[in-house]
């Protein structure tokens, strides 16, 4: 079963303050922006070399910025795109948290039905509490499964962290098949968090992107998908998330930004 994944990045120069103070050397604003993009390039290199992905979205706040991840067949739009995918109003919005590039630091936790624990999402355009927080991280993971599915109603669709600079293709693979076109989640590798959440088939996504989504996502009914999958679960945000993805692996692009990151820019 075939998935489109949306990947939420905002700003690449915004966010990430922990991994930025933890380098051991000052670190520029044009460097500490180039690793961000290099987590989202070796991410998306991985999830388009995935077997049962056959499109990936980039949702961002800044799409003019974002032209260099093109090259790897993906379509960028803005954060206020429409059905279309036209870009409107781009303008940054005014709830990111400290990871703004997509982690999970965006306020969704659940409320109303979904967030009682009722099972799973319900069919595209029906609507619930949460929808009035309709802002940050979930606001633009709503943007990118409108543009989807003004293509493909009946589709899966994925959201997918954007950083993830070690992920394994055959990792995320894995995760797809194993949820097996039910509405389900991959929590990072503390267990919190959350780096996949899948819709089932013409199903809403349903995203409660923010603290403790994890929990989020299992009381609004979506499946937690158990296989180790380390590569999936490595979301970086700190020191010693980066160390961990290294251990397993990182990406070519965020290998070679790294050996320059401490150089002045």
């Amino acid at each position: 079963m075939a998935v489109d994944l949306i990947v939420p990045l905002k700003e690449p120069s915004r966010g990430k303050s922990r991994l930025r103070d933890g380098l051991g050397c000052p670190v520029s604003d044009h460097r500490h922006a180039e690793l961000v993009l290099a987590f989202a390039f070796d991410t998306l290199r991985a999830a388009t070399a995935t077997p049962g992905v056959r499109r990936v979205l980039v949702v961002s706040s800044v799409p003019a910025a974002l032209t260099a991840l093109r090259e790897l067949g993906v379509d960028v739009v803005g954060e206020h795109a429409d059905d279309t995918g036209d870009i409107g109003n781009d303008s940054d919005s005014d709830d990111d948290g400290d990871d703004s590039d997509g982690s999970d630091s965006d306020d969704g936790a659940p409320s109303g039905r979904n967030g009682a624990g009722n099972g799973a999402a319900g069919p595209v355009g029906t609507t619930d509490g949460a929808d009035a927080a309709n802002t940050g991280l979930n606001a633009a993971l709503r943007t990118g499964e409108r543009v989807l599915r003004a293509t493909d109603p009946g589709c899966v669709i994925g959201a997918l962290q954007a950083d993830l600079p070690a992920l394994r293709p055959d990792e995320l693979a894995a995760a797809l098949a194993a949820a097996d076109g039910r509405r389900a989640f991959t929590a990072d590798r503390h267990g919190s968090g959350t780096t996949l959440l899948l819709s089932a088939p013409g199903q809403r996504l349903d995203p409660h992107f923010g603290p403790g989504s994890a929990r989020a996502h299992a009381l609004s009914g979506a499946l937690p998908l158990s296989a180790p999958l380390p590569s999936l679960r490595t979301d970086v945000d700190t020191p010693g998330d980066l160390e961990h993805a290294r251990l397993l692996g990182l990406g070519e692009r965020t290998r070679t930004v790294l050996d320059r990151v401490c150089l002045p820019s």
